[in-house]
């Protein structure tokens, strides 16, 4: 489904500093109905591959190829349907809706946006709205509430309903879960995963948290100073991580039996 191929993003210095190399030759792939995770502390070149591989950057070098078209290449009319295949959650459910408007308008955006690809009335937009807010456990009740009226959890459940609503096949998942208390992420996590084995999702699953990381996803690649320094089937790089900053990741990772705990 995504293939990203030695993408290199370099962002010109200003007044007279050198040039900043965000990304170094970054390569990994996402297959349908799987979940691969992009893990790395804050600077690590996350956001700019995400930028990217939306169409929102273009690669100083290599290429970003979704179902075998590279991106870089495709006339705007095909973009643009292309847009409706890759969507995102972003990681605060807080900032990433419009105050201003309600559930139903937020998940019915991007129906009005792709309505020449979806073909769908204002009529079918709203009992698509109120299906993909059942889907997600909430319901249409919630039609015409505005986001401060709900809480972290449900906002985030309506972002991905707003993802949803074009019948995506890739999903990029930006710290989707982070600023959610730790109850919360697991029905988030939960719902995910229902989701993806319902419509076949691939997952791009970018965060700096092991432990969802490990319940998440099938593969896992680790991204430090824009370089991929290690990338492998979850289980197994948790079981033996090769590269040296895999294993300073996994030292860091709390231990949940309080009494191999280093802070007892």
């Amino acid at each position: 489904m995504l293939v990203v191929e030695g993408v290199t993003k370099i962002y010109p210095g200003r007044r007279g500093r050198p040039d900043v190399a965000a990304l170094k030759g970054v390569s990994l792939t996402v297959g349908r109905r799987e979940s691969v995770g992009l893990v790395g502390e804050s600077g690590s070149g996350k956001t700019t591959l995400t930028r990217c591989i939306l169409g929102l950057e273009r690669p100083t070098a290599g290429r970003i190829l979704v179902d075998g078209k590279d991106i870089a290449t495709l006339p705007a009319a095909e973009m643009q349907r292309l847009r409706s295949r890759v969507q995102i959650v972003f990681q605060d459910p807080y900032a990433s809706l419009n105050p201003r408007m309600t559930a139903h308008d937020i998940v019915a955006e991007p129906m009005i946006i792709h309505r020449d690809t979806l073909g769908l009335d204002a009529r079918r937009r709203t009992d698509r709205v109120a299906e993909l807010l059942d889907l997600v456990g909430l319901g249409a009740q919630h039609l015409h509430r505005y986001p401060h009226e709900f809480s972290g959890g449900q906002r985030q459940r309506i972002g991905i309903a707003r993802a949803l609503a074009v019948n995506p096949e890739l999903i990029v998942l930006d710290e989707p879960t982070s600023a959610l208390d730790v109850s919360v992420q697991a029905q988030v996590l939960n719902l995910l995963h229902d989701l993806q084995q319902r419509f076949s999702l691939g997952y791009l699953f970018i965060s700096h948290d092991l432990g969802v990381i490990r319940y998440v996803c099938d593969r896992v690649s680790l991204i430090y100073r824009g370089e991929i320094v290690e990338e492998g089937p979850a289980e197994a790089l948790f079981a033996g991580p090769r590269s040296e900053y895999g294993r300073m990741l996994l030292g860091a990772m709390p231990d949940p039996d309080p009494d191999r705990s280093p802070f007892r």
